[in-house]
């Protein structure tokens, strides 16, 4: 499973002194992005020259994280389909089984110049199923 570790800013600070809602989404996306860029997935869409887009996210927030929280994003994927693939992510309290949020999401390639999601075929389809077959 791949980790992204983030510390909790004053920036990432709402009103109430605990990181907002919205800044949650942004370490998960640092956390796909790393993860993309680790396991070599982000070459692969380069190259056959496709886009990536988030089409559904739900997140469940289970414990408000505050200034200098250390915290471990677990990304992984789960489900492989011809048209979308599945990636959970699980935020914790770093050397804590607390858990701040998890999520799944769920992604499609897409063509750029027709704007259309296209099925994974090729390297890029070898290279997902075998991040699913090492998450299992």
């Amino acid at each position: 499973m791949h980790q992204t570790h983030i510390r909790v800013r004053g920036y990432h600070l709402d009103v109430f002194q605990h990181v907002n809602n919205a800044r949650y989404l942004e370490f998960l996306e640092e956390a796909r992005w790393s993860y993309f860029e680790d396991t070599g997935l982000t070459p692969l869409f380069l190259e056959a020259g496709y886009g990536m887009a988030v089409v559904n996210i739900n997140i469940n927030y289970r414990h408000g994280a505050r200034i200098n929280d250390d915290l471990v994003i677990e990304t992984r994927f789960t489900e492989i389909h011809q048209r979308n693939a599945v990636l959970s992510q699980i935020i914790t309290l770093k050397n804590t089984d607390k858990v701040v949020a998890d999520a799944t999401i769920v992604f499609v390639a897409f063509d750029p110049h027709t704007n259309k999601a296209i099925a994974f075929d090729g390297p890029l389809k070898s290279r997902l199923a075998d991040l699913v077959s090492a998450a299992s």
